[in-house]
């Protein structure tokens, strides 16, 4: 891919999430509460397989909610962002009072970046950096604390990789 077409579909990425982000602006668009499906997932470390429940926000207005207004999440929980295609993505903590880490995962299942430890209601916009396809928000500390690192696997039936 020439560095002139990844450019452009890096842009478009960006424009498209803060056209979703501009229509949580819209009355009745945002939810302040809402019933996602959740599965199991589980991150297999080098020597570890951590499992959690995660809710599945697989639609533009799931994706535009997100995590915004919870005030808490189990530890053993998260949030997978599943997107329609493998692109860098763009995040950010306004009116997300939790502070969380936010795994980007390619679609493979491969970890390829973690932004860690983020600020809650933040609207410093956080990059993947890397193509993902796949985002995964835990509670801000978690990947530290157990040993969640790039390069790891992640599975879920969501990804395409159902956890043994």
């Amino acid at each position: 891919m020439t560095q002139n077409r990844f450019s452009i579909l890096r842009v478009g990425a960006f424009v498209s999430a803060l056209l979703v982000v501009a229509l949580l602006q819209l009355p009745g668009f945002a939810q302040s509460s809402q019933s996602l499906p959740s599965e199991a997932l589980k991150v297999v470390s080098a020597e570890n397989t951590h499992v959690f429940t995660a809710e599945i926000a697989a639609t533009d207005r799931q994706r535009a909610q997100g995590l915004m207004h919870r005030e808490e999440m189990a530890l053993d929980h998260g949030m997978l962002f599943v997107f329609e295609r493998e692109a860098e993505q763009f995040f950010w903590m306004k009116n997300t009072p939790l502070p969380l880490d936010i795994i980007f995962i390619s679609s493979s299942g491969r970890i390829v970046s973690i932004a860690a430890d983020t600020t809650p209601y933040s609207e410093k916009i956080i990059p993947s950096g890397i193509p993902a396809k796949f985002v995964l928000e835990l509670n801000a500390g978690t990947a530290a604390k157990l040993g969640i690192t790039v390069g790891d696997q992640v599975k879920s039936k969501s990804i395409g990789l159902e956890p043994s």
